[in-house]
This record gives C-alpha cells, structure tokens and sequence, in this order.
C-alpha cells in the first residue's frame, strides 16, 4: 500500500521578486528574491519551496511548469497595473511591474484552470482575484478615511477579521473570528473575480479573504500570515492539499483502456 509517508516532499512553487538588488560581490543586480519568511513556513509544513521568478510566458512555460509542482503561492510585493482592471492609475498606486504582473496572472490563471493548490497572499490575493476578472480598491484611506491597513516603514498593523462561516478559509482557520491577522496593504478586493467569493471581512467592511470554491485549495488572504510564525494554519492546510495532490499523481488510476496519472486526470 502506498501512503504520502513513502512519497517526497511536495514541491512548492512560490513567486518572486524581480527587482534591483545591492550585493557585496556584484554590486547592484538585477535579481530575483523573496523574504525567507515565506520560505520558513512552508520548510515547517513539510515541504520544498522553489522560486518562481518572473519571465516570459511564450512558449507554454506556465502550462509545462506547473503540473511539476504540487502547490503556488503567490505572494506580497508591488501594487498590480491598474490597466489590468480597466482602470486608471490613483496617484498612490506604484509604477507598473509589467513582466511580474504578468508572471503572476498567467501562474493564477493556470494554478486555477488545473485545480493546483494554490494560497495568494496580499498582492497574490488581489492577483487571484484580479486574474479572474475582478477589480481593486487602489487605496483604502479614500475609503475608510484612514490608514489603519498600512502603517508606512515596513511595519505591519493588526486588525480583527471575521470569516464567513462554512468556507474554506473559516474550516481551515477553524473559526469564524480572527481577533489580529497582521496586515500592510493600501489596496484590497473591489469587484469579486469569476467563480471567486469573499470570505473575511475587516471591521470596515474591507474584503480580507476570497477564494474559489470549485477547487480543492484556493485561498488568498489580504493579511499576512508569514509573518505570525505561531499561526500555521493556513500553511499547514495548503500543504496538506499539496500532499494530496502529489499522492494523486503518484497514484494510477484504472481507465478504461488502461491507467493514466491522476494528476493529469484532474486537469
């Protein structure tokens, strides 16, 4: 009997910067990075974490990538080019990252089209909901009044959230309350992309979390959970959907006609 104890380690896909960069052996560069507090949690849940560095998408490179992964997550950084939602850019809003933006939607899209595990947090919550057709709110002190979403200097504030009860996000939070998620962001979720729904909302009424429920994991969060390393949760539960989906693969299915890889059965 096979069980995901014989099996590797799941393989995760994370997104990434692509930015200029300061090094002590080269100087100023033009690199491809991420924070290791996104790498740490997903090292803790079990897992590989591997970089998915923005690059062109000719040629089929997302649809060859990524049935070799068994989850994404795209993850925090620049605000997306409002031209992506047929809007105009809010003085607030940063210069475009086109090839990230790019990269990014073109991962969601196809993450979501072949049901791979994916988890968007931030930005990667807003490139989810942005990928399949919704909108952005592009900066929440016109909203609310305040700043209370973004304290400026890479700090991060925490604020309450309440989860729909019955989604995916409140069984695998295991609540319908948060009382703090940490969160730096000065935009959020307008309009609701096709097939996604909400599912936490901050006091205010600000979106905190959407996802689609026609796959088996497909989360994003506006907060940050990288960044409470005693708050596994949602790590925990994506890689578990990851595993699930490695054992998938590994496993064959009898067809008619012979047997085929479950993974490629599900896309």
């Amino acid at each position: 009997m096979t069980s995901s104890d014989s099996l590797p380690m799941p393989v995760i896909g994370l997104t990434a910067y692509l930015d200029p960069a300061v090094t002590e052996g080269c100087g100023t560069v033009e690199a491809a990075f991420l924070p290791q507090n996104y790498l740490a949690p997903v090292l803790a849940a079990g897992a590989i974490p591997v970089l998915l560095p923005p690059q062109g998408t000719d040629g089929g490179v997302v649809e060859q990538l990524l049935p070799r992964l068994d989850g994404v997550i795209v993850v925090g950084g620049w605000d997306i080019d409002p031209s992506r939602y047929g809007a105009e850019p809010h003085a607030e809003t940063d210069a475009p990252h086109r090839l990230r933006d790019a990269w990014d939607s073109a991962v969601v899209r196809e993450a979501v089209r072949i049901d791979l595990p994916l988890l968007g947090i931030c930005r990667g919550e807003q490139m989810l909901n942005v990928a399949l057709g919704g909108s952005l709110h592009q900066h929440l002190p016109d909203l609310v009044g305040d700043s209370p979403y973004q304290l400026g200097d890479h700090r991060f504030n925490a604020v309450p959230v309440d989860l729909r009860p019955g989604s995916q996000v409140a069984q695998v939070m295991g609540a319908t309350h948060l009382d703090a998620v940490p969160v730096s962001h000065h935009q959020a979720v307008d309009r609701v992309g096709l097939g996604l729904q909400a599912s936490a909302w901050s006091r205010d009424g600000i979106i905190e979390a959407i996802e689609f429920p026609a796959n088996r994991f497909c989360i994003g969060v506006q907060w940050h959970p990288e960044q409470n390393p005693a708050e596994t949760a949602l790590f925990d539960a994506f890689v578990h959907a990851a595993r699930e989906r490695q054992l998938g693969r590994a496993l064959p299915l009898r067809v008619e006609g012979g047997f085929q890889d479950a993974g490629l059965s599900a896309a």
